[in-house]
């Protein structure tokens, strides 16, 4: 049985170690691939917000400039969110300054332009990220992260790769070089808190009573708990903070 660390490396106490700083590399890709982008966001230079702009008069702005887009909204920081149909309403709208007679900025959206997906391959299991990553590039893809488990007490790589796409549409497969990977839809950790360790909310908003992590017990640390580890979501014999599945690496 191996411990599974989907969403980044586990220390000895189960917390997630940080995240590898963005690479020149995947901002490169990114930009690369910037006119693919589907969401962009408008924002008033003024420091107002839309939110008292006439909506005929914002559309009106719109059809004028990049004719008419899949969808538009207004998100909560008042900003307007656009959807776009194609490359071209990508390339103007990103070169739109003024909206209506209004001073504005557009922005790709930071999250709903990328899409991650999770590929295996054992022939690539010695092959570095950063080479992957190079090899991959001219087909959208701006990182990748090996998924590694924990075995014996230590961490060691397996074939399956986490691969962001600098698009929101995840392709089937991808070729690394001779290769024809699958790509599989990447699913995240569930929100878990860190007071009463259940999942669905954070510490800021818990309820509940502080709980071990490793043995599931109210009212101690998991740093001074010698108990027998016991998942208090799944009672498996297990860490509360890991997802144990047969997994050959």
């Amino acid at each position: 049985m191996a411990t599974v660390i989907v969403d980044g490396l586990l220390n000895g106490q189960g917390a997630p170690l940080k995240e590898q700083n963005v690479s020149s590399l995947k901002q490169q890709t990114t930009l690369k691939y910037l006119h693919h982008a589907k969401f962009f966001v408008i924002h008033r230079i003024e420091g107002d917000t839309f939110s008292s702009v006439s909506r005929f008069l914002i559309q009106k702005g719109l059809s004028a400039t990049v004719g008419s887009v899949k969808a538009v909204s207004k998100v909560r920081s008042g900003d307007l969110l656009v959807e776009v149909s194609t490359t071209k309403q990508a390339e103007q709208l990103l070169a739109m300054e003024m909206l209506a007679n209004i001073p504005i900025t557009v922005l790709p959206h930071a999250n709903l332009n990328s899409s991650r997906g999770v590929i295996s391959a054992s022939d690539l299991y010695n092959v570095p990220e950063q080479e992957i990553l190079e090899g991959l590039q001219d087909q959208k893809v701006c990182a990748v992260r090996r998924i590694t488990i924990r075995r014996d007490g230590q961490v060691v790589n397996t074939k399956h790769l986490i691969l962001t796409f600098a698009c929101p549409d995840l392709p089937q497969f991808i070729t690394a070089g001779y290769l024809r990977c699958s790509v599989r839809p990447y699913i995240t950790n569930p929100l878990r808190c860190f007071q009463c360790q259940r999942f669905g909310h954070s510490k800021t908003t818990c309820c509940g009573k502080p709980t071990c992590a490793r043995c599931g017990e109210v009212g101690h640390d998991s740093g001074e708990c010698n108990g027998q580890e016991k998942c208090i979501n799944c009672k498996g014999d297990q860490l509360t903070t890991q997802f144990s599945i047969a997994q050959n690496p």
